[in-house]
């Protein structure tokens, strides 16, 4: 791959994908109950990933206008696609109603509104679900907790109902269930089954109070092995689980159980991909220890940087030597830019190809021009097929956007 695509390169496989969303099918399947899966596009997203999650039969969720924008090029089925978002502009929620878009879930009092605005203005209706922030501890990183009650995703528990009642009075928003998302690398179907009993409580108060609920979705998060000493959700054993307790939780609360939905994006693609990059120096700093500086870095992969993100490395390119050295793979930008602090590599040498495992989810959708270079591009594999899905962005990619203001362009400023 690094040979024929150049570095740095993405690589994801798309047989890796399929499967994950099929553990998922199989773990449900199991349990008889009705659900959904939604797989979260923040994660990976791109025509093709598109075209792979339509073919599964399975939901989208996107974010922004341009994830439904790339959804709906790649002729994904609107009624299946769910709009997420804390901050969703008037431009972008006027978009999802004119294209039908399947599920809004509205996140605050001032959305519901601002949608309540738009649906009478354009004479049209629409799904909602409400996201709720239930208060649950998911016992993940402080950075990617998003269920605690000072968040800013989501209805206040406290004044959700309150909030969702307002919807009585507004007839052409269909409430249709009730969302929440507590977290992510999650490990255990604990923390889901803490946050489903708060659920079904808010549910089974507003049925009564007749809104017409009749799915809970339960956000995403499940957590994969980053390193090989990780735990990881094991869908096959904690899904079915999860959904017996919560059919004891609907017993116990006098109600049906609703239609499950579940919102993994991290588990259905981040082992599904690596990234390929070329060592450019290796630098040793006798008693202290080893850069090996690669020609990517925080640019395709900032997690680290942003939280202390763990990942292990390879030397692809066969040697006959086994002597193994710790090092610092280090990227390169203008920044104390370390993709892995210590890492234990096959004697790196200049022009060796490095793979970091497991970056399938995020780091393409949160790389950067910073510095000014170019995105890598992204290519999947197929058995033994491979094709680029995504360009390697060019020089005249980076400037393709400037302008010169009058006033510097040599010309006479009146």
């Amino acid at each position: 791959m690094a040979r024929q695509y150049g570095t740095p390169l993405y690589v994801m496989s798309e047989d890796i994908i399929r499967k994950r969303i099929e553990d998922l099918k199989q773990a449900f399947d199991s349990t008889g109950v009705k659900y959904d899966i939604n797989y979260a596009g923040k994660a990976f997203t791109n025509l093709a990933m598109c075209r792979i999650v339509a073919s599964e039969g399975i939901s989208l969720d996107v974010v922004s206008k341009g994830e439904m924008l790339t959804a709906l090029k790649a002729g994904f089925p609107t009624e299946h696609i769910c709009f997420h978002g804390n901050n969703k502009t008037p431009d972008e929620l006027a978009f999802a109603l004119e294209h039908q878009i399947g599920r809004i879930i509205v996140d605050s009092e001032d959305e519901l509104e601002a949608l309540n605005r738009l649906t009478t203005l354009k004479d049209c209706r629409a799904n909602i679900m409400f996201r709720v922030s239930p208060g649950v501890e998911a016992h993940t990183h402080e950075l990617i907790e998003t269920g605690t009650e000072d968040s800013k995703f989501g209805l206040p528990y406290v004044q959700a109902r309150e909030i969702i009642l307002k919807t009585k009075k507004m007839p052409r928003l269909t409430v249709v269930g009730l969302h929440c998302h507590i977290g992510s690398q999650i490990v255990s179907d604990e923390p889901f089954v803490i946050a489903a009993e708060k659920m079904i409580d808010l549910y089974r108060l507003l049925q009564e109070d007749e809104i017409p609920l009749g799915e809970l979705n339960l956000g995403g998060g499940f957590g994969i092995p980053y390193l090989h000493k990780d735990e990881a959700f094991d869908v096959i054993k904690y899904i079915p689980q999860m959904v017996l307790r919560i059919k004891g939780l609907c017993d116990h609360a006098g109600i049906d159980l609703p239609k499950l939905i579940v919102e993994p994006g991290r588990y259905i693609v981040a082992e599904s991909g690596v990234t390929l990059y070329t060592v450019g120096t290796v630098k040793k700093i006798p008693g202290l220890r080893t850069y090996v500086s690669v020609d990517g870095g925080m640019n395709d992969n900032p997690r680290p940087a942003l939280y202390g993100a763990e990942y292990e490395a390879y030397i692809c390119n066969a040697k006959s030597s086994s002597i193994m050295e710790t090092v610092t793979v280090s990227g390169r930008a203008c920044e104390n830019d370390i993709l892995i602090d210590r890492v234990d590599l096959n004697r790196p040498e200049v022009g060796d190809t490095l793979m970091i495992s497991n970056t399938g989810a995020y780091n393409y959708s949160m790389s950067s021009n910073y510095n000014r270079y170019p995105r890598p591009a992204v290519v999947l594999i197929s058995g033994n097929m491979s094709g680029v899905i995504v360009k390697r962005e060019t020089d005249d990619d980076l400037l393709r956007l400037d302008r010169i203001p009058k006033w510097l362009s040599g010309e006479q400023h009146v």
